[in-house]
């Protein structure tokens, strides 16, 4: 590869997707602390997307409200951002907790 391919790569900015896989969501904006355990969640229908039962490869759109359920305790997120990369202390702005 060239230099100037090389700069450009470097330099292009990074385009947000506008959809991401539910595993990977719940894990990079921290609501599940590793994928693994997300991906088991949706496979035995903890998760909810919008109110259906959701696989891991469910597509996650901002304005989706996710329900969370472990145990007795059920909560809502709504998804406010997505992104590929989140610091710890950026991840909770990715989504809102609904009461």
């Amino acid at each position: 590869m060239s230099r100037k391919a090389m700069e450009a790569k470097k330099s292009a900015p990074r385009v947000q997707p506008d959809s991401m896989r539910l595993d990977k969501y719940l894990k990079v904006s921290r609501i599940i602390k590793r994928r693994s355990v997300a991906n088991d969640a949706c496979s035995t229908g903890h998760i909810t997307v919008n109110g259906k039962e959701a696989k891991p490869g469910t597509d996650v759109r901002v304005g989706d409200v996710l329900g969370v359920r472990f145990g007795e305790k059920y909560t809502e997120y709504e998804v406010l951002s997505i992104g590929e990369h989140a610091l710890k202390q950026d991840a909770a702005d990715m989504y809102r907790v609904k009461a």
